[in-house]
């Protein structure tokens, strides 16, 4: 009779262990919290445009981190190069020059599409001066730097080719504040639209929901 108890027993318990094994095939595993996905990137743009009508060469450097997605902050170094010499006398072949750089903040809208639209705004200050353009290899003097505050606000298109790399184009209008030149440069800010692109590089999707898991169809 002992026997027969202990084997019922047994039987019981390896039918209960296999209806369990069914059941948990059938679960879908998920993670019910707000996750929030981090990204870092390293960023160089290139663009063109006007000061005063002027044609303007512009390039910048920054460094990111990327909120779920839907916000950047960062740092951002920029510069210009503006051929500025119609605005000067005969005698006066010069150009312009600026470096600046400062906050880097970037809401994102559209974050989950391949394609997404963001408001990039630059906040900061640098310098500017003339130089000669005649000079292959000009040298600027410390005295010849004039301080600017710029304010540089736009709209961009992103396009996210994968997780590291997402390609940028848009556009964007420079505010500053006001410059003495030389006397004779009419010339009293920088400010000015330009138009361009650019690439990121990094990790834009640091924290992928690994909980999920689809249900067998069979």
């Amino acid at each position: 009779m002992k026997r027969i108890s202990a084997f019922l027993l047994l039987l019981i318990l390896h039918n209960l262990q296999n209806n369990l094994n069914a059941q948990e095939e059938d679960y879908i595993e998920f993670n019910d919290r707000k996750n929030t996905v981090h990204g870092v990137y390293l960023g160089l743009g290139f663009g063109y445009g006007t000061i005063d009508k002027a044609e303007t060469y512009t390039s910048s450097f920054k460094v990111a981190y990327v909120a779920n997605q839907q916000f950047e902050i960062g740092l951002i170094l920029a510069g210009l190069y503006s051929d500025i010499n119609r605005l000067g006398l005969d005698n006066n072949n010069r150009d312009l020059a600026s470096v600046y750089g400062g906050l880097h903040i970037e809401p994102i809208l559209f974050s989950k599409s391949k394609i997404n639209l963001s408001f990039p705004l630059l906040i900061g200050g640098g310098g500017v001066a003339l130089i000669d353009d005649d000079v292959e290899d000009p040298v600027i003097d410390d005295n010849d730097w004039k301080h600017v505050f710029v304010a540089e606000p736009g709209v961009n298109v992103l396009y996210n080719i994968n997780r590291y790399i997402q390609l940028e184009a848009g556009v964007k209008y420079r505010l500053s504040s006001r410059v003495s030149l030389q006397p004779e440069y009419s010339l009293k800010r920088i400010n000015g639209f330009s138009g361009g692109f650019g690439i990121k590089i990094g990790v834009f999707n640091m924290g992928r929901n690994r909980y999920k898991k689809n249900i067998d169809d069979e």
